[in-house]
């Protein structure tokens, strides 16, 4: 059964030390910073891609795996993709109508409920699914691009790497890459689950409680590599509304830095650097209670709040949300558990 709820999502993670999201189309793959305002910027694709690596690993089928955490050689195209995912070979399409065709996808591809896909096959491949397959599954989950909650700054001690390539001529080959990162970035992205486009693609309660743990641990697994190792989640927050068709729109605009308009961050290097402020995010809740059916939760324990003049660590910010909420209201996410 699909949802019935809206949600809204506020989920911060930083990033010490690290890339979080380099611009392929930048020279040596730089950190996505936007120029005038000094931030960095991480596109939902990234965060997307975090995501489904996850999946992935928890063995949840998903249509676009990522082609770094394959073979060479096993890297189908489309078409391929959609006879994997579903376990299906090309008889086994063209016995299937259109609809079972798109239900059997929907089921085996956790990624496609969540987050949709564009379905371009070749026009015989099409033929053998029927003209009723959609061609395009809109995500029921989205997010917007995220941004740093401050300027950040580049690393100063970019260095020149080497890479020597030996040859089975018994020569070398050296090339040359710099290495771009950033000193800090505590980066706040906001989504939305979407009841109405969950109908499309079947996207479940169960997927959606599923989201609430392995968005925290996609973070925390999938960047061990040597770019992205510095990674961390710090805050996750879900209000569900059963109100139809409700959501305030930009409840991350609660979350701010308490010294804004002391200081523009860049100083920043860890998460001890900085001090949240949720009193607008607190008053957005309060406000919104009678539209909520529950709040999931998870925050990091080294991260500090400001909650009406006194600073409180992760139990504080549960205790104050049960007093805003109700105690009742409010769901404290344990990552860790079933996947």
């Amino acid at each position: 059964m699909t949802i019935e709820n809206r949600s809204e999502i506020v989920f911060l993670y930083d990033a010490e030390d690290c890339n979080p999201n380099g611009n392929p189309l930048s020279a040596n793959d730089k950190p996505r910073i936007d120029e005038m305002t000094g931030e960095a910027v991480v596109t939902d694709v990234r965060l997307k891609r975090f995501i489904r690596d996850q999946l992935d690993d928890d063995g949840h089928g998903i249509y676009i795996r990522n082609p770094s955490k394959s073979p060479g050689e096993d890297v189908p195209e489309r078409e391929g993709l959609f006879k994997r995912v579903t376990d299906t070979d090309d008889e086994d399409v063209e016995e299937m109508s259109a609809e079972d065709a798109a239900e059997a996808f929907l089921n085996n591809a956790a990624d496609v409920r969540y987050f949709g896909a564009t379905c371009s096959f070749s026009s015989d491949f099409q033929d053998k699914l029927g003209d009723d397959f959609p061609g395009q599954f809109i995500g029921s989950v989205q997010f917007e691009h995220g941004r740093s909650m401050h300027t950040v700054s580049p690393k100063t001690e970019t260095k020149q790497l080497s890479t020597v390539v030996s040859t089975g001529e018994e020569a070398e080959q050296g090339t040359f890459a710099t290495d771009n990162r950033l000193e800090y970035a505590l980066i706040k992205f906001h989504g939305v689950v979407n009841e109405n486009a969950a109908e499309d693609t079947k996207l479940t309660s169960e997927d959606v409680e599923r989201l609430d743990s392995v968005i925290w641990r996609s973070i925390a697994n999938q960047t061990l590599t040597r770019s992205k190792m510095g990674h961390q989640p710090r805050l996750y927050l879900r209000a569900e509304y059963e109100t139809d068709d409700y959501h305030p729109g930009r409840l991350d605009d609660g979350v701010k830095r308490n010294d804004e308009g002391e200081t523009d961050g860049s100083e920043y290097r860890n998460i001890t650097d900085v001090t949240l402020n949720v009193d607008d995010l607190f008053e957005e809740l309060e406000e919104d209670k009678d539209h909520l059916d529950e709040v999931h939760v998870c925050v990091d324990k080294y991260v500090t709040f400001d909650i009406d003049g006194e600073e409180v660590d992760n139990e504080g910010f549960y205790e104050e949300l049960k007093d805003t909420v109700g105690e009742e209201s409010v769901d404290i996410v344990e990552p860790y558990g079933d996947s």
